[in-house]
């Protein structure tokens, strides 16, 4: 059984922002996404920049509010609608499910000492509500030695790190309460090369230990195959190809994955042409439009008049691996 289920996910945004904006043109930043996330695994979301992947977790803790669509998610008291959860039902289903966010030195209040960063939300969780000061210490001392650091670095502040070091400090955040998913949001991206792999390595030396799932998003899809089992391409809000890592690594599909392949490998990359286009912006007349067309067309070498015209539909094409294409 999984222990998140997403079905038919969908998230718009108004084009224009602004107190004086117009309203009634939309984004379709995520378009009937759907996706499973089982026990002690970890599903990659891959893409370029605005595709969707970051909106995607975010819906996942409910920091953006769907649009349309399910988020199940199956504990052991039964399955639960995430977006019916209120209150301590919510409050229980956020500690289960922790965020590690791209910048952790825009999101580690610089204020706070290391431990108040750590703690500050755990004093008030079930967990923790009755656990004295000392208690609380010594669990962030270990988990801070888990992740690679040393419990005299409690009392520093984050500005005094690197950046690195102030991630594994967001991590050390997240594992806190002992979650069973931790969504990674471009942990590494942002790192240099070498500190990219004692990330990643760290990453897998926690899930091991912990046994605990991951949804880990990134734009580079060779760094995704190394960490996860298996991996959503998505594309404009919408998923393109979905496969096991070892599967798309061997053996991606689709033109758009190709593309980001050879982007990282240096090989000639198949012929697409233009940037990627602004996410389409739909009329206001339908509550949740939907293109009619394929979102790589405009782009794809492959592409015939039928792409155009007909929007297509998840194929599978072995056993685990679907793709979004009509010519593939």
């Amino acid at each position: 059984m999984p222990l998140l289920t997403v079905s038919h996910l969908r998230k718009r945004f108004n084009l224009e922002a602004g107190f004086f904006a117009r309203f009634g043109r939309f984004v379709n930043a995520v378009n009937d996404v759907s996706f499973s996330i089982g026990a002690n695994e970890a599903y990659g979301l891959v893409g370029e920049s605005g595709c969707g992947k970051t909106t995607t977790a975010r819906l996942l803790v409910r920091l953006y509010e769907a649009d349309g669509g399910s988020i199940r998610y199956h504990s052991e008291s039964g399955p639960a609608e995430v977006a019916a959860l209120r209150n301590a039902e919510l409050r229980r289903y956020r500690e289960k499910v922790k965020y590690v966010f791209q910048d952790p030195a825009r999101s580690l209040n610089p204020r706070m000492s290391v431990y108040e960063v750590l703690v500050s939300g755990p004093r008030w969780s079930a967990p923790y509500r009755k656990a004295g000061e000392k208690q609380l210490r010594r669990e962030a001392a270990s988990v801070l030695e888990e992740v690679g650091l040393s419990a005299a670095d409690l009392d520093l502040r984050p500005s005094e790190f690197s950046g690195g070091q102030r991630q594994r400090i967001s991590i050390a955040r997240g594992i806190l309460m002992r979650p069973e998913l931790l969504i990674c949001d471009e942990v590494v991206s942002a790192l240099d090369v070498s500190i990219q792999g004692q990330i990643l390595n760290l990453l897998l030396d926690i899930r091991q230990k912990r046994d605990i799932s991951f949804l880990f998003i990134a734009h580079d899809l060779k760094v995704a195959c190394y960490f996860c089992d298996r991996i959503g391409v998505m594309y404009r809000g919408e998923l393109m190809e979905e496969a096991s890592a070892r599967g798309l690594y061997r053996g991606g599909l689709h033109p758009y994955t190709q593309l980001l392949f050879s982007s990282v490998t240096g090989s000639p990359p198949p012929r697409a042409s233009g940037v990627p286009p602004a996410p389409a912006a739909a009329s206001p007349a339908p509550p949740l439009p939907a293109e009619n067309r394929c979102a790589f067309a405009e782009r794809c070498p492959r592409s015939r008049g039928r792409c155009f015209a007909e929007k297509p539909p998840l194929r599978e094409t072995d056993a685990g691996h679907t793709i979004r294409c009509f010519e593939c």
